[in-house]
């Protein structure tokens, strides 16, 4: 059964999640891939305010394709998200608290969740037509010269995610490798 969450997230809601569980998000979530996230970096390393409140913040790591007449957004799958690894430790320790794309993510990064009670969601690869339908809303924010990896404030309505590493960096990526090698041992 899926927990309903909205976003942005409370530490209180971020900390109760667990590897493996299944999530519908709703609520507003920001979208930035690694350009966009370098220059929010920038922003930071310059004393700079950011054009989107973090406390709490969702990012999506997507670039959407243009929306089609009549809807808001076009096809909005995950993106790699290792690429954004230099990047979100400092977003993290500014309190963005969720974080969404597919892959595993670097020991920096799960460092900077567990100091945090940051939680990093998966979302299916492959999947963007169908994830672009919890869609309802998406308004650009900034780096507009970005095109698809501009940021964009996305009002979403139960994006189906798994959370794949939660507050106290419990991956399941290495969890569910395990799990599934020793049931395969077993047989």
């Amino acid at each position: 059964m899926a927990i309903h969450i909205t976003a942005p997230l409370t530490p209180e809601v971020a900390r109760t999640l667990k590897a493996g569980d299944s999530v519908l998000l709703s609520g507003t979530v920001y979208t930035a891939r690694d350009a966009a996230h370098k220059r929010l970096c920038r922003l930071v390393a310059e004393g700079k305010e950011l054009p989107f409140p973090i406390k709490g913040a969702v990012i999506y790591y997507v670039g959407p394709s243009p929306a089609r007449p009549g809807q808001p957004i076009g096809s909005a799958g995950p993106t790699t998200s290792y690429r954004m690894d230099a990047y979100a430790p400092t977003l993290l320790r500014l309190g963005e608290l969720g974080m969404i794309g597919k892959g595993k993510r670097g020991s920096e990064v799960i460092v900077a969740m567990k100091e945090t009670g940051a939680v990093y969601f998966g979302a299916i690869g492959g999947a963007g037509a169908l994830l672009s339908r919890c869609v309802k809303s998406s308004r650009l924010i900034c780096y507009e010269d970005l095109g698809a990896e501009a940021i964009r404030e996305l009002e979403v309505e139960n994006l189906p995610l798994t959370v794949v590493i939660d507050a106290e960096g419990t991956d399941l990526y290495e969890t569910g490798r395990r799990a599934y090698l020793e049931q395969r041992a077993k047989k």
